[in-house]
């Protein structure tokens, strides 16, 4: 089955936008919620930290339900549920239960992206696959900074609960749009067997390619989650607005991922362009220290885009091997394996960069990216050999 019109595709742009809002609003606002809580730069982190955690577990759950039932079935629940946790966030006194919510959007926010990819991949043929997951990816990459930009906007010009106000009506209306969607398909009446979690990691180059999503991940959300910290470090006039500035990066995230089918053409194949995003990657790392805040903000476009080209490459590629069986499984595992890294990106770097500073810090970094990067090679010589 195909995609048809906007009908399909606008709400699963926009729901996709509204769930990578969620999960990034806060992130721009950490030196103001860790001033306001009075808690330190490292627990205002775990606002992050906190959602990656489930993120990296849940997926895999989401992918069996996903196996029986209908992925607008599970939309329609975990949408408003989302809108009802962001109204309690704005509304909150106590950093504990801030939290706790940040826990419970861990859990939701994954049903939404994991039941996002199968829809789409499910309506889609083996011809347009990668095309329409790199359109999934533009729309996860422009919610990213929607959510960052807006919020740290509104909360300069408003206060930081009102973002989150803000994201609760939009959410809202993001659950009505899901009404105008078909279901995907036949849904299946067996559960699959635990081990065909298995039988997936087994598949040729399926664990290399996992595992260096998982590192790529790991490198984003490290540099993401800290990068407020390092601007107020370089100037004192780093607000919540300039902040959510330099996030602007991700748009050239949307051009890498929607030129991804012709960078693969361009390259000879997805394997190659994996590569060609990771070595430009690692190559950005040492952008990342230099101490003027103009070239951080232009380092960022270059980083986001071979971030965001590797992404949606390996996306598209996945769903290309699977074929048309276990598609929510081989989703799920993306999913989490891509936030596992996450969860460990946007904590333990930090105490790299408290214990050896900034330049520390990237250096990790960029030993991580060579272990991606050989993770891809191996999955190149296991393609090759199977």
């Amino acid at each position: 089955m195909a995609l048809r019109k906007y009908t399909e595709i606008l709400p699963i742009i926009f729901n996709t936008i509204l769930a990578l809002s969620v999960l990034y609003a806060p992130q721009p606002l950490l030196p103001v919620l860790s001033h306001e809580f009075g808690v330190s730069r490292e627990a205002a982190a775990a606002l992050t930290t906190v959602t990656f955690i489930p993120l990296a577990l849940a997926p895999l759950a989401y992918g069996y339900l996903l196996e029986t039932v209908s992925p607008i079935r599970v939309l329609k629940i975990a949408v408003p549920l989302l809108a009802v946790t962001e109204l309690c966030f704005a509304g909150t006194s106590s950093f504990t239960l801030l939290l706790t919510i940040r826990l419970l959007q861990g859990l939701l926010v994954p049903a939404i992206l994991t039941s996002l990819m199968t829809y789409l991949s499910e309506r889609s043929t083996a011809h347009t696959i990668q095309r329409t997951m790199a359109i999934y990816i533009a729309a996860t990459i422009f919610g990213g900074f929607v959510g960052r930009a807006t919020s740290g906007l509104i909360s300069n010009l408003f206060g930081w609960r009102f973002s989150f106000l803000i994201l609760a009506i939009t959410l809202g209306i993001g659950f009505m749009t899901l009404f105008r969607l078909p279901e995907a398909g036949t849904i299946k009446t067996t559960r699959p067997q635990p081990k065909v979690l298995l039988d997936v990691l087994r598949k040729p180059a399926f664990l290399s390619i996992y595992l260096s999503i998982f590192c790529l991940f790991l490198i984003f959300a490290a540099v993401m989650n800290f990068l407020p910290f390092r601007l107020t470090e370089l100037s004192d006039q780093a607000n919540e607005l300039l902040i959510g500035l330099m996030y602007s990066g991700y748009m050239m995230g949307i051009v890498t991922s929607l030129g991804a089918p012709k960078i693969i053409s361009r390259v000879n194949g997805e394997l190659k362009a994996i590569r060609l995003g990771l070595f430009c990657l690692g190559l950005t790392l040492i952008g990342l220290a230099a101490h003027h805040i103009g070239l951080l903000f232009g380092t960022m476009f270059l980083f986001c885009g071979a971030m965001f080209l590797v992404h949606a490459t390996a996306s598209g590629l996945i769903n290309q091997l699977t074929g048309s069986e276990h598609r929510g499984l081989t989703n799920g595992l993306y999913v989490a394996f891509y936030y596992a890294g996450g969860s460990i990106g946007s904590f333990a770097p930090g105490i790299i960069y408290r214990d050896f500073g900034w330049n520390g810090f990237l250096i990790a970094l960029a030993i991580i990216c060579g272990i991606s990067y050989f993770c891809i090679h191996k999955a190149r010589l296991t393609a090759y050999n199977s």
